[in-house]
């Protein structure tokens, strides 16, 4: 069984993501030991790129500011080494494929088994084209996580039967960001989902309050939360890691 299904054998998975380098990586790093301790039972660490074609305003900026702060996918890879040194719950990156391109896939996946990321989530690698990392993913025992979309539809059971590690649901069309309410008929792809898969579905996108992460959980397996906290890094800046750790303690609670 993949590392990545640890985090689902406690009940409903809290997933954090953090955008690396935002204000810095100390900071970041504090954040991601703050979520943890909280509760948070996978980590999403997002590279920064400088075109995330699926992030919305906040993640945008996040990107940016980390981005003019000089962060590299090299430095990222250290900061992750270091990290986990005491962080033992599964973590991923969420990248661009531009991002793996550039660097060269089968050193950056290497180096993702090297540094202890469990995944990889490619938001803007179409299903049809996976082949290209798949191979390398399963050489380097990397999961290639897959997301499905409100639009899949009649795709969804494809992506489902062949989903590894756990399948990215995501709520809503657009963009990253969080929203006052999902309306996505979340029940009936989630029912498409089951009948196709037994690996752990958690719901993304415009999640913020433990309301919305408590209904999504319901549903799934487990809640994914961004845009929410990235917004405190933003807001808050290397004080953030506290109030980090109690918003996520807040949605862990929620969600139990």
């Amino acid at each position: 069984m993949s590392k990545i299904g640890k985090a689902f054998e406690n009940g409903k998975a809290f997933i954090a993501f953090i955008t690396c380098g935002d204000p810095d990586l100390e900071t970041t790093a504090s954040a991601v030991r703050a979520a943890v301790e909280n509760g948070a039972d996978l980590i999403e660490l997002g590279i920064p790129f400088s075109d995330p074609t699926a992030e919305g305003p906040v993640i945008q900026g996040a990107n940016l500011r980390a981005l003019q702060g000089g962060v590299t996918t090299d430095r990222i890879f250290a900061f992750v080494k270091e990290l986990r040194r005491d962080v033992t719950v599964p973590m991923v990156f969420m990248t661009y494929a531009n991002v793996v391109f550039s660097y060269g896939a089968e050193r950056f996946i290497k180096t993702c088994q090297e540094i202890g990321i469990d995944g990889l989530i490619l938001p803007d690698l179409p299903f049809e084209e996976k082949e290209e990392f798949l191979p390398l993913c399963r050489k380097y025992d990397v999961d290639l996580i897959s997301l499905i979309a409100p639009t899949s539809e009649n795709r969804i059971a494809m992506i489902a039967k062949e989903a590894e590690g756990f399948l990215y649901v995501v709520s809503s069309l657009g963009v990253t960001g969080t929203r006052s309410e999902i309306k996505t008929d979340l029940a009936s792809i989630m029912e498409v989902v089951r009948r196709n898969t037994d690996i752990p579905c958690a719901i993304g996108f415009g999640i913020s309050t433990p309301e919305q992460a408590k209904n999504m959980a319901a549903l799934s397996d487990g809640a994914i939360v961004g845009s929410a906290i990235v917004k405190l890094l933003e807001k808050y800046g290397k004080e953030a890691p506290p109030y980090v750790g109690a918003y996520v303690k807040s949605m862990k609670d929620a969600i139990r």
